[in-house]
């Protein structure tokens, strides 16, 4: 196979993982990955916002994925995370993982594409590494549906 054809056809992801799933988010919504730090609560949000961080003079809100997903709550680690991901028209918001993993190249024949029925939008589809399963996480879902709660 003429590797310049395939590399078109690829996408990196970053893995993270809750618990001992693991999900992918495509790297180019990835701004920055900080180590936990201080999160100033905010009086009235929705359960899964845990509050604000100042990150170098910029106020991001940051979301813990296990509470979006109904996950319960663990202590955090040394391992633990916050992803800044870039959302649309520039705003940024922080995500709390329990670990970033690596990052992974997959090919478009990796990936079994999901219907937005299947997950209320918030997977694109199942990656397959090694021999691992990837749910790829759909960024615009997540957010456009944080923005209509």
């Amino acid at each position: 196979m003429d590797t310049n054809i395939s590399s078109v056809n690829t996408k990196q992801y970053i893995i993270l993982r809750f618990d001992s799933e693991q999900y992918g988010i495509d790297i180019s919504y990835i701004d920055n990955i900080v180590r936990l730090q201080s999160i100033t609560r905010v009086p009235h949000t929705q359960p899964y916002f845990l509050g604000i961080i100042n990150l170098r003079g910029e106020i991001i809100p940051v979301m813990s994925m296990r509470r979006k997903f109904e996950l319960p709550d663990v202590d955090n680690t040394n391992l633990t995370r916050i992803l800044i991901i870039k959302a649309e028209g520039n705003a940024k918001i922080g995500i709390l993982v329990d670990e970033v993993r690596e990052v992974v190249t997959l090919a478009e024949e990796d990936i079994e594409k999901l219907t937005a029925d299947d997950t209320r939008a918030y997977l694109t589809g199942v990656g397959k590494h090694n021999d691992t399963l990837i749910s790829l996480l759909n960024i615009s879902g997540l957010i456009s549906d944080i923005d209509n709660e």
